[in-house]
């Protein structure tokens, strides 16, 4: 190595100096790069009364699941059968099916939830009273821990109301005698 008495000095400040560029360098780009838009910034349209900033803050709160009714009209059961894809894990479907981490969905839709023997339910889920009928099921596949705060169910919720209108018309046809549409 040598015969420099600072060698072990020299290498120690650059590799301080170079870990101290690095964070000035990465504090800088954050600033240029990865800043936020101004979304409070508003500009009033002059025929009417809607100004930028309403339309920032309505787009920005969540409209919840909406009415399920008429998209169950036209839903596609084949095209809920590949949305419930997403539920095997956790989930089976077929008649007398077991249980997995979550219960067996055979004959879900006009059933009562926490219906299913020998399924531990969350007690937000037993104390739920209405049926699961087509609206009920909409606003749980919509987000379950909003519909059923405490419920152990982790899947984040279904944010396409066409995938629910789906799911839901695919979980009805599980059934040896669905429910009618209303």
């Amino acid at each position: 190595m040598g015969n420099d008495p600072l060698l072990v000095n020299k290498i120690a400040a650059s590799l301080l100096c170079a870990g101290i560029l690095a964070l000035g360098v990465g504090l800088i780009s954050q600033q240029i790069f990865l800043r936020a838009p101004d979304t409070k910034q508003a500009y009033a349209i002059a025929e009417g009364e809607i100004s930028v900033a309403s339309v920032t803050d309505a787009a920005a709160k969540p409209a919840g699941p909406g009415e399920i009714m008429p998209m169950l009209a036209k839903a596609d059961v084949e095209g809920g059968k590949k949305v419930a894809k997403k539920c095997l894990s956790c989930h089976t479907f077929t008649k007398g099916g077991s249980n997995k981490i979550g219960p067996n969905l055979w004959n879900t839709v006009g059933s009562k939830p926490a219906s299913i023997d020998g399924f531990s339910y969350s007690s937000a889920l037993k104390g739920l009273s209405a049926d699961w009928g087509y609206e009920e099921l909409n606003k749980f596949l919509y987000k379950p821990k909003d519909y059923a705060s405490g419920t152990k169910m982790t899947f984040a919720g279904l944010k396409s109301a066409k995938d629910r209108a789906n799911l839901i018309a695919y979980l009805r046809s599980l059934s040896d005698n669905p429910k009618p549409m209303p």
